[in-house]
C-alpha cells in the first residue's frame, strides 16, 4: 500500500469525491513515482491506474508500481477510459488545468462531475516523508560542493553567465538532472535586484556577488543563497551583510512545528526593520522546497499555514539598494520535532576573494 495514493484517497473522501485525475508533473510523480513527460493519474475509491501513451508505456511499468497501466490511443481515448470506471465525482487541479482542457472534459465526460481539488495535493506534498528529505539532503549537498567549487575560480573578469554556465555543468557532474530554476549571478550594483539571472556583465573587483541555484536530483530539488565580495570589503558591505546574516540566523533558532509562516518571516523582518533598512527588504522570508522549487508553506507577511514537522523550506532575508548593490543569505532546511535541521552546509561567514 503506497502510503502517499492512501492520504490522497482519504483527502478525495473528505471532499466527497470518488475520483481524482492528475495531469501536472509533479503531482503525478508524487503519486506514481513516473519520471516521464507525458501520462494521467486516475484514483478511484479501489483502483489506482496510470494512462499513458505508447511511447511511455514499458516505463510506466517499470516506475509505476501498484498501478494498473492503461496506453490510450486514437479508438480509445482518455475519455473512453474515463466514461468507462463508473465514477461520478471527479477532482482535478484546477490550478493547472487550462481553459481549454477543462472545456474539453467537461464536454466529453457523461455524467461525471468535474470537480476542482483546489491546493489538496499541495498540502500534501508539504509534509515529506524521509525518503523524500533523503533526496533533497542528497541534492543540497550537491549544491553546498558546486558552492565550494566556484569559489575557487569566482574572480575579476569573469563574467556571470560564464559562472552561471560553471554553476550548470558542476551540479550535473556531480549527478543532478538539472538546474532546479534558472541560476542567479547578480553582481555589483545588479545585485540588488532579488531575482538577478546571469547576465554578460563581467564582475569587478570590489563587487557583491549572489549566487541563488539549486539542483534537481532524482526528482527533488535544493535551493541555496550565498553572497560574497570580491576582493575586500567595504565597511558598508560588511554592515549590510551582517545584519542580512543577523536576521538569517535568528529564524534558525526560532523555526520549529507550530509557528506560522508569517511568525517566522516577522523574526527577521523585525531585525532588518530596526535596523533601518525594512524598505529593502520586500519578499517573503522563504518557501516550502520538494518536487518544485517553490512550494507550501509560504513564509512571508502572508503566511497562514503553521509550520509541521518534515516540511522542507528556505530561510532568506536580504537587503537590496539600488545603486549599491545587495545580499541574500538563503539555507534549505527541515523543521523537525523540535526545531530544524540546517541542509545547507556552506559557510555564510563573509567570504573575500
Amino acid at each position: 500500500m503506497d502510503i502517499k495514493v492512501e492520504k490522497f484517497r482519504k483527502s478525495l473522501k473528505e471532499k466527497g469525491l470518488d475520483s481524482a485525475i492528475v495531469f501536472k508533473p509533479e503531482n503525478r510523480r508524487y503519486l506514481s513515482k513516473f519520471s516521464g513527460s507525458s501520462g494521467y493519474v486516475v484514483i478511484t475509491e479501489d483502483k489506482n491506474i496510470f494512462i499513458t501513451d505508447f511511447r511511455y508505456v514499458q516505463q510506466a511499468f517499470d516506475e509505476c508500481k501498484g498501478f494498473e497501466i492503461i496506453q490510450h490511443t486514437n479508438d480509445k481515448t482518455i475519455y473512453d477510459i474515463l466514461n468507462g470506471l463508473c465514477i461520478n465525482k471527479l477532482g482535478f487541479e484546477d490550478e493547472f488545468v487550462t481553459v481549454s482542457q477543462y472545456n474539453e472534459f467537461i464536454e466529453k465526460l457523461n455524467d461525471i462531475h468535474f470537480t476542482p481539488l483546489k491546493d489538496t495535493l499541495n498540502r500534501l506534498r508539504a509534509i515529506k516523508d524521509e525518503d523524500e528529505i533523503d533526496e533533497i539532503r542528497k541534492a543540497a549537498h550537491i549544491a553546498d560542493k558546486t558552492f565550494e567549487y566556484i569559489c575557487s575560480i569566482l574572480k575579476a573578469g569573469i563574467t556571470e553567465w560564464e559562472v552561471a554556465l560553471e554553476i550548470e555543468n558542476f551540479m550535473k557532474k556531480k549527478g543532478a538532472a538539472g538546474t532546479a530554476f534558472k541560476s542567479i549571478v547578480a553582481s555589483g550594483k545588479r545585485a540588488s535586484l532579488p531575482h538577478g539571472v546571469a547576465s554578460h556583465k563581467v564582475i569587478e573587483e570590489g563587487d557583491f556577488v549572489t549566487l541563488d541555484f539549486g539542483c534537481i536530483y532524482n526528482g527533488y530539488c535544493s535551493d541555496m543563497t550565498r553572497t560574497v565580495v570580491i576582493g575586500k570589503a567595504t565597511d558598508r558591505q560588511k554592515e549590510i551583510y551582517n545584519i542580512v546574516l543577523e536576521a538569517q540566523e535568528a529564524v534558525l533558532g526560532f523555526i520549529k512545528p507550530g509557528i506560522t509562516g508569517y511568525d517566522a518571516d516577522k523574526i527577521a523582518r523585525d531585525i532588518i526593520k530596526a535596523k533601518g533598512y525594512g524598505d529593502y527588504f520586500g519578499h517573503g522570508l522563504g518557501h516550502g522546497v520538494g518536487l518544485e522549487v517553490h512550494e507550501l508553506p509560504k513564509l512571508s507577511p502572508l503566511g497562514k499555514d503553521t509550520l509541521q514537522a518534515n516540511m522542507v523550506v528556505t530561510d532568506e532575508p536580504g537587503i537590496y539598494l539600488p545603486d549599491f548593490g545587495g545580499v541574500r543569505i538563503e539555507d534549505l532546511i527541515v523543521v523537525t520535532e523540535n526545531g530544524c535541521e540546517v541542509l545547507s552546509k556552506s559557510p555564510k561567514h563573509l567570504i573575500e576573494l
